[in-house]
Parts: C-alpha cells; structure tokens; sequence
C-alpha cells in the first residue's frame, strides 16, 4: 500500500522504499503493465501469474496479450542504497524520464510516470465513488 514520490536518475535507477522492499524479496521481476505503468511482482506472484496464463486458450488475444506482457519482464535486484535499474525500453514504455510515483497495489508495485498518475487521478477521482457503488455494491 502507499504511494511513494522518487525521482529516476540518468542511468535509469530508482530508489524503492524500504517499507516495500522487504515484501519483494531479493530478486522480483519488473514488466510492462497496464494503463502506461510499471508492475513490480515478487517472484512467487510471477510464478502464479504465468501458471494462469498458461491456462489461457490459444486464441490470438491471449497470445498477444502474453507476447506483450511477459517480453518486457526482466529479474531485477537491489543495489546496496535500495534502488533498482529499469531497463531503457520499460522506462520509454512508462514514459519514466525523471519523477515518478510508486504505488502499492495488493500483490504488485506499480511505477508511473508523475505525469502520467496525474492524468490518472484527474481522470479517475471524480469516479471513485461510483466506482466503489459498482465494485461493491453486492457486499
């Protein structure tokens, strides 16, 4: 959970908050996500992650959909002050040129853009209830 502000530096590193790092692990993976972002998985939610997408059928949306989403993930490890590189094409994918915001979300940490989670937030806050009403309305 949280949100975390950070900048990227020119060799493409980025500090990970140390309330976040212990629950990746020492080695996790980072891939494309959606809406324009960066997901972080742990390893064993990557595992889990391919073992259903191995259950997809064999129909051009699922092998699209992989090709997209498992290309880009790469193994990535903290260095000794807590910050990870993103490789040059994930940064160019999430539009990460200089501060950026990490987010918190269940199983996975995303990274944006600041720009970007801006246009997000701005898109989405005057939704949120509605949201809530549609999401949770059978609870």
């Amino acid at each position: 959970m949280g949100e975390y502000h950070h900048s990227i530096d020119e060799k493409g590193r980025i500090i990970i908050p140390s309330k976040l790092r212990y629950d990746l692990g020492e080695s996790f993976i980072v891939t494309r996500g959606l809406d324009g972002c960066l997901f972080i998985y742990p390893k064993n939610e990557w595992e889990n992650i391919v073992n259903k997408y191995k259950e997809l059928p064999n129909v051009k949306d699922a092998r699209n959909f992989m090709r997209f989403f498992l290309s880009g993930a790469v193994n990535a490890e903290f260095d000794k002050q807590g910050r990870i590189n993103i490789s040059t094409p994930l940064a160019s994918y999430a539009g990460l040129k200089k501060d950026c915001v990490i987010i918190g979300v269940n199983e996975r940490l995303e990274i944006w853009s600041k720009e970007r989670w801006e246009e997000f937030m701005t898109q989405n806050e005057e939704n949120f209830s509605d949201m809530a009403d549609n999401l949770f309305s059978n609870f």
